[in-house]
């Protein structure tokens, strides 16, 4: 399969500037405005890639998810990170709407689905609402890709449902403890999470952690971004002590059956890349492809790139 290339920056971020110009002359608030031409960003260029907003309920809670491609084709799941939601894999997902069922959720406490301090976030609880999303949808078996903690997420989704995962692609993910500490296990060793933001100045400290190579973004996104982890950290704080209440997965890496892909970022300064080593010794049959120029987000840093080297893998399964 060839990948398609597009080049639509340009004239996407022209047109939600006007629209951007038109909300700040109705006086609606910076951050708002920030945040409403994020969205209308990620609506535009989803009706060019083919995917479609929905919401499903699951029962405890309905999950909104990105959707396109081909219904009762092989589907592919794309599972975001900790405080990620689902906008960060669209550009990555446009690849394989030709091919595949793709479905693109919001993990529960994040993006747009619903927080209530009584659940569960543990990588255990948001795999069984993805299997919940799957049964509703009528979707037996998944390709599951995630990144961070959504890699964590996959992995965990592998070992615990292999009769439902066709393969499991691991990016930058979080689950075992790196041979070498990274920028941000420093930083949680002396006590601060750089995850909790509580003013600007925090948010302009993480965001450069987060990738080696961001997308270009407005001013006022990024702003609306940091107001939003304001807004959400005690949010924030709790999932993250579920994601960290579990054992780490080293001990059961070797369990895994399912064909599994490894791709990770060589800037990573959120989980260091000597991590790549543990799941190597312990994975059977592993692919792994290294990115040499690339932080922790590669999807959203070289989307083209990343799924290529992810279509190369699903090209070999049968």
């Amino acid at each position: 399969m060839t990948i398609r290339s597009h080049s639509m920056k340009k004239t996407l971020w022209l047109l939600v500037a006007v629209l951007a110009a038109g909300l700040i002359a109705a006086a609606v608030s910076y951050p708002k405005v920030g945040g409403l031409v994020f969205a209308a960003g990620i609506s535009l260029e989803n009706k060019l890639y083919g995917l479609e907003a929905h919401q499903q309920d699951i029962g405890e809670l309905s999950i909104p998810y990105y959707r396109g491609g081909t219904e009762g084709g092989q589907a592919i799941v794309m599972v975001h990170g900790y405080t990620a939601d689902k906008t960060v894999w669209p550009r990555f997902a446009r690849f394989f709407v030709d091919n595949y069922d793709v479905i693109i959720p919001d993990l529960a406490g994040h993006g747009d689905a619903a927080f209530d301090p009584t659940w569960d976030y543990s990588q255990q609880a948001q795999a069984e609402r993805i299997v919940a999303l799957m049964d509703k949808l009528d979707i037996e078996r998944i390709h599951i890709i995630g990144n961070s903690m959504g890699g964590y997420i996959a992995a965990y989704f592998a070992l615990a449902f292999p009769e439902r995962t066709l393969s499991a692609t691991m990016v930058d993910p979080a689950g075992v403890i790196s041979p070498e500490r990274s920028d941000m296990e420093r930083l949680l060793e002396q006590g601060e999470n750089p995850f909790e933001i509580a003013s600007a100045e925090d948010f302009a400290r993480f965001y450069p952690m987060t990738m080696a190579k961001p997308p270009y973004l407005p001013k006022m996104v990024l702003d609306a971004t940091a107001q939003m982890y304001m807004d959400r950290r005690e949010r924030y704080a709790q999932i993250f002590k579920d994601i960290h209440s579990e054992p780490r997965l080293t001990e059961r890496l070797s369990e895994m059956q399912v064909p599994s892909l490894l791709i990770w970022g060589e800037q990573d300064r959120l989980i260091d890349v000597s991590a790549v080593s543990v799941w190597r010794e312990q994975v059977p049959n592993l692919y792994v492809r290294l990115m040499p120029e690339i932080g922790h987000m590669p999807m959203v840093e070289a989307p083209e790139e990343t799924a290529a080297i992810y279509q190369t893998f699903l090209d070999t399964l049968p």
